[in-house]
């Protein structure tokens, strides 16, 4: 399951994307400096996009990625299946994301201690969105999760589960609870996700 990601676009082009969509950000909390980011890891911080106060505009702001379960785990993907999150739902930018999978072993070599890592991005997209919740926690403050759903064909070969990209006319959707969860929260089809081998 995703727990490694990447952000390595600016502000201006993330405000110039949702602008392309008709969709206005607003910065609440005051414009934030967004450095590029090869690894955003559990706990870490970094920009959601979520509805703002003002009907007509979103809200960018900057939170924690998980929030601790009881058991002092930290929640950072969610499953979605027969939910419906009716509220606090968020956009997670990103780039790219990374799954890991168990080195293929190589006749005489020794054995590899590391994880084969590959990188996923958008084809034809350079900046895009996950599928998330938000929420406030007593220990943390606001954090938000990734959702994830079963695996579609371009992640099925790495992982059992995926996290949710949504295509871009579903940006303003998500944001929307009037949209059912379930219309929204699917599997990215094929070919809509490239991947690389990063290690």
């Amino acid at each position: 399951m995703c727990n490694d990601y990447r952000l390595n676009v600016d502000l201006d082009t993330i405000a110039g994307d949702f602008s392309a969509l008709r969709i206005k950000i607003d910065f609440p909390e005051g414009a934030p400096n967004i450095a590029a980011r090869e690894d955003i890891k559990i706990t870490e911080i970094a920009p959601i996009v979520r509805a703002g106060s003002h009907p007509d505009k979103v809200d960018l702001v900057q939170r924690r990625w998980s929030w601790p379960s009881p058991s002092k785990k930290p929640v950072y993907n969610f499953q979605s299946e027969n939910r419906s999150f009716d509220e606090n739902r968020c956009l997670i930018l990103a780039d790219g994301f990374y799954e890991f999978t168990d080195p293929e072993p190589v006749e005489g070599a020794p054995k590899k201690r590391l994880k084969d890592k590959w990188l996923f991005t958008m084809r034809g997209h350079r900046l895009f969105a996950i599928a998330g919740i938000y929420r406030r926690h007593p220990e943390v403050g606001e954090a938000f999760t990734m959702l994830t759903v079963a695996p579609g064909p371009d992640i099925k070969p790495y992982h059992d589960r995926q996290i949710v990209v949504l295509p871009r006319e579903d940006w303003a959707r998500w944001l929307n609870p009037v949209y059912p969860a379930a219309d929204l929260l699917k599997p990215a089809p094929a070919g809509s996700l490239e991947v690389t081998r990063i290690r």
